[in-house]
């Protein structure tokens, strides 16, 4: 772990309360030494903010949307050979109705020329992202100075650096630390230790579950587990994450031990509402990557930096990784990590599940076997 430094601390104690006013649906003020503007998630906007913020005359009003938003807009990019870059919309008025139709509306098209950001939009973007909230932030910018100060007086704004909310997240990785550990025995584990770190990604703690007693001296048995609310708590049948955690946990207490990280990136790191969000868009006739890239999601919004910081922490160096998600694979060995075998793990095969599995196969490259296991009832990780 890298220790942050007492001005560190404070720029990080900055963006979270700033998060804090953003997921209550209030604006922020966003400053660099290029631009000071106001921010305003879309996600929760009221009208009457909008039209209290209206009579203050600021100007240049802009919606800030990302890429696979901008795609489903119709908006290939005017900007650059790629349709991978976010972009503004000029907005005369801050006319809620247009503001959430060109945000997450169905059937929705671009009503208006989608221009290159300004200096602060990235950081504002950015803000929301972590935020957990719908990616799509408002803009204004100030008159002048008087008009700044009055604003925040006014509203009593907090007001934010935009370096520091892009500086965030390798500030959360390098903080993580272990704050608490002790036994918790499980069923069909009953020699397990929860290790809790602070830091990461998310909203809250992050978990290695220690089962067992493995061998640090030779590769460890390690699974990735991103929380599902839904299918590890509640036994959803549109997903197979409550089986992959059980059948884990009792694979590893039964072959030597091993390591669960258990991290807080709900719905591929879009968030739970966010996930909600995306199953109703499903019952629609969306799969689950163009669910989220209607409310502008790309395909997985998940880091895993930290995760391997996690296992070092843990003194582990060499792993073999219980996943057939490839992009875990990748990020293990890109942070460094010594990655000397890939293991499948099997859940269950449901009605509600096929098509999403399958997609994840066909679409992000998943290691999954439909047609071999469909037999067995049994369906891989």
């Amino acid at each position: 772990m890298t220790s942050l430094s007492p001005k560190s601390r404070n720029d990080h104690l900055g963006v979270e309360r700033a998060l804090a006013e953003i997921r209550a649906g209030r604006p922020v003020v966003l400053h660099s030494p290029d631009q000071t503007c106001l921010v305003m998630g879309v996600d929760g906007l009221e009208p009457e903010l909008l039209a209290h913020l209206d009579s203050l005359k600021l100007t240049e009003h802009r919606l800030i949307l990302p890429a696979p938003r901008l795609r489903r807009l119709g908006v290939q990019s005017s900007l650059t050979s790629q349709s991978s870059n976010p972009g503004a919309i000029a907005l005369l008025t801050l006319d809620l109705a247009r503001i959430e139709n060109l945000t997450f509306k169905l059937g929705a098209s671009i009503d208006a020329p989608v221009s290159a950001l300004q200096p602060n939009d990235q950081a504002a973007l950015e803000l929301i992202r972590l935020a957990l909230i719908l990616p799509a932030a408002v803009v204004s910018r100030f008159a002048d100075q008087a008009q700044e100060d009055q604003t925040i007086l006014e509203l009593n704004l907090l007001r934010v650096e935009a370096s520091q909310i892009l500086s965030f997240r390798a500030n959360e990785a390098a903080s993580l630390h272990i704050v608490s550990r002790a036994p918790v025995p499980l069923e069909g584990a009953s020699e397990t230790e929860f290790v809790i770190f602070r830091g990461g990604e998310g909203m809250r703690d992050q978990v290695a579950i220690v089962i067992g007693k493995p061998d640090l001296t030779k590769p460890v048995r390690v699974r990735l587990h991103s929380a599902c609310l839904t299918g590890d708590l509640f036994g959803s049948l549109k997903c197979d994450c409550g089986d992959q955690l059980r059948s884990t946990t009792q694979f590893m207490a039964e072959h030597g031990g091993g390591v669960l990280l258990y991290l807080d990136q709900e719905g591929r790191g879009n968030g739970l509402s966010n996930k909600i969000r995306a199953y109703q868009l499903q019952t629609q006739g969306f799969d689950t990557y163009d669910a989220d890239e209607v409310l502008g999601f790309d395909h997985d919004q998940r880091h895993f930096d930290f995760a391997a910081s996690m296992l070092k922490q843990l003194h582990i160096q060499s792993v073999q990784v219980m996943t057939n998600n490839p992009f875990k694979i990748a990020a293990l060995k890109d942070a460094g990590l010594e990655v000397v075998a890939d293991e499948r793990i099997l859940g269950r095969k449901t009605d509600q599940n096929v098509h999403y599995l399958a997609t994840k196969r066909d679409r992000a490259g998943h290691m999954i076997d439909l047609d071999s296991l469909s037999t067995q009832g049994l369906i891989s990780d």
